[in-house]
């Protein structure tokens, strides 16, 4: 049944029992932003060493501002 498993009932249901039906959504919401926000900063990671930025302008704060055309809304 869509890949869900007794498990996964499992943990539904202790986590609806400890958190409740009004905590739960909220929980949802705030580890989808965190998860977005660490794939951002891995990203822009990534994209600092595929520039190879050198590490004494990064402490310096010579690093050239990111292009504005790439930002998220």
């Amino acid at each position: 049944m869509l890949g869900l498993s007794f498990e996964h009932f499992v943990v539904l249901g202790v986590a609806l029992v400890i958190f409740g039906p009004k905590r739960l959504p909220e929980l949802g919401v705030n580890l989808g932003k965190a998860i977005k926000n660490f794939k951002d900063a891995f990203s822009g990671v990534q994209e600092i060493e595929s520039k190879k930025v050198d590490p004494a302008a990064i402490a310096a704060d010579e690093v050239p501002a990111p292009d504005e055309s790439k930002k998220r809304a």
